[in-house]
């Protein structure tokens, strides 16, 4: 048999992995957890979304070097890491992500009325953590048909 009338393997073992719905929800939260960090962050450079600068709790901008500007400069390279590193390494990049998550809600429940974004950001990390485990399961394995 020649290879121009055989199947590809990949196709062929992607194909029942398609219609898993465990792995529906992997790739989901894998798109998602990839593109959100890499935006955030991209913004963080912009301010087109909102005024990064005030979501940085007063204790942290007293003890980080320059500016609360330059304190999201930081973040926003951080979180395009993050985002990449999802992309590439979901295993890693849940946990990365779940623990980012978890720096970012202490930051906010020290600033007074910013705990509707922490609960926001709770519900974010349980889906970095539900990605990290989803990715225990089908990251870099074939599913057989």
């Amino acid at each position: 048999m020649s290879s121009a009338t055989t199947t590809p393997t990949s196709t062929v073992s992607r194909r029942p992995a398609l219609r898993d719905p465990g792995y529906q929800a992997f790739a989901i939260l894998r798109t998602g957890f990839t593109v959100a960090p890499i935006l955030f962050g991209l913004d963080k450079f912009a301010n087109l979304l909102v005024d990064w600068p005030t979501y940085l709790a007063p204790w942290i901008d007293d003890i980080v070097p320059g500016s609360a500007q330059a304190a999201m400069y930081a973040v926003g390279v951080i979180e395009i890491v993050a985002g990449l590193v999802v992309a590439l390494a979901p295993r890693f990049g849940g946990w990365l992500v779940a623990g980012w998550l978890a720096g970012i809600i202490v930051n906010l429940l020290t600033i007074p009325g910013f705990y509707d974004i922490a609960l926001r950001d709770f519900g974010l990390l349980l889906g970095a953590v539900a990605l990290a485990r989803l990715a225990q399961r089908y990251s870099g394995k074939r599913q057989s048909p």
